[in-house]
C-alpha cells in the first residue's frame, strides 16, 4: 500500500500546502479521499494516474474538500476516460454531482456512480473492507477506515502430516476449500492458523475528538488525523469544530494506533509552528509525523 498526500492545508491554501486530498494505491486500485481545489494539478507531481482512480471518498461538503472535483472529472473526460468512477459521500452528494454537471458547458462522457452513505460498511471485497463513521464537525462529516483482509497462516507441516501432497491442494485449502485425499476429506480449518491482522488506515476528515472516531480507528496501522490548530488555539478549534495537535494525539493513543500523521494544517501558522505542532503531539503519542504535500508513506 502507498499513501500519497496531495494536499495538507485546511480551508485556505498556501504556496506550501494545497487543499486536502489523499491518494491511496492499494489492491491494484487507486482511491482518492477528498478532492480539494487544485488536486488534479498536485497529482501531476506524483506517480498517481488520475485515469486509474476508481473510487473517490468525500468526508463532507465544505469547499476545501470538494472544489477539485469539477476540474478532475472534466479532465478525465477530456482524456477519453470510459471506465466507471464511483463517488461516495454523506447525504446530499447527489446535489453536489448535479451542481458539477450544471457548471458551464460541462461534458462528462463516462459513467459516474454516486453513493450516499451513513455509518457502517461502505464496500467489501475478498481483499479489504472500507468502513465509515459519522464524526463531530459543524456539518455532516464522515471518517473512513480501510482494512486489509489477511488470510490465516497456512500450516504446511500439518497439511503434509495429514497426507496432503505439496501442490494445488495447498492453495485450495488456503483459500477455504475442502480437498479430498485418498478418499479422506481435509477441511481448511485443519490446516489454517489464527487469522492474521492486515494493514488498517483510518482518515479522520474534519472533526472534534469523539468516541466514534476512537472506535473506528481502533488498532489502526496509520491514523491520519486533522490537526488544524496548535494547543494554544484550542478555543478556536472548539469554535470551528476542529482538533488541535494534542487532541489528535489523544485519539491515536486511545485507539491504540501504531502511527499518527497530522494533516489539515491551518495556514495561519508559518513553518516554525510545524515543530511546535509535532512536539505537542509527540509528548502524548511519540510515533507522530507531520504531513507535507507529496509525503509518501509505504506500508507492507
Amino acid at each position: 500500500m502507498e499513501i500519497i498526500f496531495l494536499g495538507t492545508s485546511s480551508a485556505v491554501h498556501s504556496k506550501e500546502r494545497n487543499h486536502p486530498s489523499i491518494a491511496l494505491k492499494a489492491f491494484g486500485d487507486v482511491m482518492l479521499f477528498d478532492c480539494g481545489e487544485g488536486t488534479q494539478r498536485q497529482i501531476l507531481s506524483t506517480n498517481v494516474s488520475p485515469m486509474k482512480i476508481s473510487k473517490i471518498f468525500i468526508t463532507h461538503f465544505h469547499g476545501d474538500h470538494i472544489l477539485g472535483l469539477p476540474g478532475l472529472l472534466q479532465s478525465m473526460s477530456l482524456h477519453g476516460r470510459e471506465s466507471k468512477l464511483t463517488i461516495y459521500g454523506p447525504h446530499g452528494l447527489d446535489k453536489v454531482i448535479n451542481a458539477i454537471y450544471s457548471l458551464g458547458y460541462c461534458a462528462i462522457e463516462f459513467p459516474i456512480e454516486y453513493i450516499e452513505i451513513d455509518s457502517g460498511i461502505v464496500e467489501e471485497s475478498d481483499e479489504y473492507v472500507i468502513t465509515c463513521q459519522k464524526v463531530k464537525h459543524n456539518v455532516p462529516c464522515l471518517a473512513y477506515s480501510i482494512e486489509e483482509k489477511k488470510k490465516p497462516r497456512f500450516l504446511r507441516e500439518k497439511a503434509i502430516e495429514l497426507g496432503v501432497p505439496v501442490g494445488p491442494a495447498f492453495g485450495k485449502l488456503h483459500n477455504g476449500q475442502e480437498v479430498e485425499i485418498d478418499g479422506k476429506i481435509i477441511k481448511p480449518e485443519q490446516v489454517l492458523g489464527e487469522p492474521r491482522k492486515g494493514i488498517k488506515i483510518t482518515y479522520s476528515g474534519d472533526t472534534r475528538p469523539c468516541e466514534e472516531l476512537i472506535q473506528l480507528a481502533k488498532d489502526s496501522t496509520v491514523l491520519i488525523h486533522e490537526s488544524t490548530f496548535i494547543s494554544k488555539d484550542s478555543s478556536n478549534a472548539e469554535e470551528h469544530a476542529h482538533s488541535t495537535s494534542t487532541e489528535a494525539a489523544y485519539i491515536a493513543k486511545e485507539s491504540n494506533c501504531k502511527e499518527l500523521i497530522l494533516t489539515h494544517i491551518s495556514t495561519r501558522y508559518g513553518p516554525e509552528y510545524g515543530k511546535i505542532m509535532l512536539s505537542e503531539a509527540q509528548e502524548i503519542f511519540e510515533n507522530t509525523k507531520l504531513a507535507n504535500d507529496f509525503l509518501e508513506i509505504k506500508l507492507q
